[in-house]
């Protein structure tokens, strides 16, 4: 059997070539034995055929879909040809996943398959509103503004994630600080003291010895407690980090938390409005525009509400402005605007205002939110650490007023 491979080298350039094995994993094993790192690996089917694509190694991040959308948007807009501003691209990127997806474009183009198509191809990359876009901006014709478009739109995404990030850096370094002096308070501080009192004969405060019973317990299964601790960490993050339905069960749980839930459900009519305005700008029907902006969203109940708004309401019928009244999720200044606008032929420039405003309105959120957090979090573990301070201390001050 017949496979077109892309790897790299030990110096990171990328090679291209064919080879034929009886095997997927027999391609594998040839790359590896000639000390080469697969991008992607994809059997050479007959001509006509499909060809399938494996992805192996790498993954395109926000920053680079920032660049390829903006990059694009620039080149189109000089009168570069789109098969022109891919070479130019694959020539500029080092990354090899980025090179390897945009190899893959420039082939299925020399084919004479659609732009999309290879965006298509990998959903968990690029969203749905993405593929949309790039789909309708194809048809069209206008891919350069719809490419600037898509860049403004990941640029104010990132902003939003780096936001987060940002001030989540203090709690972070708090909480990792105040569980080093807990660990360190518990295997090396407590042993010591409760020997000395034990040594003595004294007998220490009852809240005391409920700390260094506790305290030695954890000691003496130390390992047992941080292997099961770690086990716990790991797998958190992972499922509710990395899984797609562990994501959606975080999601839920801190979106009915009484302070969190505004700033999720502002999130989710920001989210709305953007996507709803980038796709009915891009002259996708209303009923296919709703539905898809549904799929963006991460509060259940506004996903479920743009559901029956698109199906139970605009598939009937009804104008925007009459579905969306009937339900109640959506904010009066939202569905007020929207009737308005609609009047008035101008309801995708309302929605983009919209975003913009409940964009910043969330970034404020955040960081009002983190604000709270910081001192809570001081407080809470200032607690915790000065209790066992606390049953360490005086213990020692009744010993050495025996003196």
């Amino acid at each position: 059997m017949l496979f077109h491979y892309l790897a790299a080298d030990k110096e990171g350039k990328v090679l291209e070539g064919n080879l034929e094995v009886d095997t997927f994993n027999q391609a594998l094993q040839y790359l590896a034995g000639k000390e080469l790192r697969p991008i992607s690996v994809k059997p050479i089917k007959e001509a006509g055929g499909e060809q399938a694509h494996h992805w192996i190694f790498g993954n395109i991040n926000i920053t680079d879909k920032i660049f390829l959308t903006r990059y694009l948007g620039l080149m189109l807009k000089v009168g570069t040809d789109l098969l022109s501003a891919i070479d130019i691209l694959i020539a500029d990127f080092d990354k090899p996943a980025m090179k390897g997806f945009l190899l893959e474009v420039r082939d299925n183009l020399g084919r004479g398959q659609p732009f999309h198509y290879a965006f298509a191809r990998y959903p968990k990359i690029f969203s749905p509103v993405f593929i949309s876009l790039v789909r309708a901006a194809e048809t069209s014709g206008n891919l350069q503004k719809t490419f600037e478009e898509l860049s403004v739109s990941l640029e104010r995404e990132a902003n939003l994630r780096n936001t987060i990030k940002s001030a989540m850096i203090y709690p972070i370094i708090l909480l990792g600080t105040s569980v080093f002096i807990f660990i360190f308070l518990i295997a090396f501080a407590l042993p010591k003291i409760a020997k000395i009192f034990g040594d003595s004969g004294i007998n220490p405060p009852l809240f005391s010895k409920v700390v260094f019973t506790v305290g030695l317990y954890v000691n003496a299964h130390a390992f047992a407690f941080g292997s099961v601790s770690l086990f716990v960490v790991g797998f958190s993050l992972y499922f509710f980090w990395k899984n797609r339905i562990g994501r959606r069960m975080a999601q839920r749980f801190f979106s009915k938390l009484p302070i969190i839930k505004n700033v999720f459900k502002e999130l989710a009519v920001q989210r709305f409005a953007a996507t709803t305005s980038s796709l009915m700008k891009a002259g996708l029907p209303i009923v296919q525009t709703i539905n898809t902006a549904a799929e963006t969203v991460n509060v259940e109940e506004f996903r479920f509400a743009l559901k029956r708004i698109s199906e139970e309401g605009l598939a009937k019928g009804l104008t925007v402005s009459e579905a969306f009244r009937r339900e109640a999720v959506f904010p009066k200044l939202v569905t007020n605007l929207i009737a308005v606008s609609e009047k008035a032929g101008h309801l995708e420039e309302v929605l983009e205002t919209l975003s913009n405003f409940y964009a910043s309105r969330v970034e404020a959120a955040i960081k009002s939110l983190v604000a709270i957090m910081e001192p809570v979090m001081l407080l809470g573990m200032g607690l915790v650490v000065g209790l066992v301070a606390l049953s360490i201390i005086v213990p020692i001050y009744q010993l050495t007023s025996q003196f």
